[in-house]
């Protein structure tokens, strides 16, 4: 059973959450939280597998409740944030304190679970057009010089490189493996070796790390 938290201030929205997660076989939601401060807790005192978190909420918001569940929790629950459009920044930022993945928050039920599986199991693979937008508009110019990122990507292979710069692209692991030929195992091999070498946690922040490295250029 896959345990989550789900944070969010609106009751209507908990209220909905609530329902989905109950009609499915291999989740059990074990708390909720209105506001960030509540959901730190209860991530920390529950320790689910993951906590749906919405980004903005009174007193302290769903980011700083990230780096407090990251600070107390380093290899603890995956953060799936929520949002809505217009809350891009917030979503930029949630990524960098340490959440695995999003979801905006008109998404269908059938996504959202599929999301939670992807993110409880690690694999938060980055595929939604939007997070492409959210990274290349907060990240600024893809050009300008980045020592300390560009001595990182030297350690890896030409063939690691390869498949970073397709994981930023937003594939997944089987479809890197058809692009380049190889097996479903062998690409997981390399995407172990790439977040191992660059000290990365997952994939979020291997795109995070491509884009801020100049590996994939915006547009591309």
């Amino acid at each position: 059973m896959i345990r989550v938290v789900v944070a969010d201030d609106q009751a209507l929205i908990r209220a909905g959450l609530r329902m989905i997660l109950e009609n499915a076989d291999d989740m059990e939601l074990v708390g909720e939280a209105d506001d960030g401060a509540a959901a730190a807790d209860l991530a920390i005192g529950t320790r689910p597998d993951v906590v749906l978190m919405d980004v903005r909420m009174p007193g302290v918001d769903g980011l700083e409740a990230t780096r407090r569940i990251r600070a107390a929790l380093p290899d603890g629950p995956r953060i799936l944030v929520l949002t809505t459009f217009d809350l891009d920044e917030y979503v930029y930022a949630a990524l960098r304190a340490g959440a695995g993945g999003f979801l905006l928050k008109d998404a269908l039920a059938t996504d959202l679970l599929s999301a939670i599986r992807v993110v409880a199991a690690g694999d938060a693979i980055v595929a939604p057009p939007i997070t492409r937008r959210l990274i290349e508009r907060h990240i600024g110019s893809p050009h300008d010089p980045l020592p300390r990122t560009e001595a990182e990507l030297r350690v890896l292979t030409s063939r690691e490189r390869e498949v970073l710069s397709l994981i930023a692209r937003g594939l997944s692991n089987a479809e890197i493996a058809g692009r380049l030929f190889v097996t479903e195992g062998t690409v997981k091999g390399h995407v172990s070796a790439i977040l191992a070498k660059l000290g990365l946690r997952d994939r979020v922040q291997a795109v995070i790390f491509s884009y801020e490295c100049g590996l994939v250029r915006t547009g591309a």
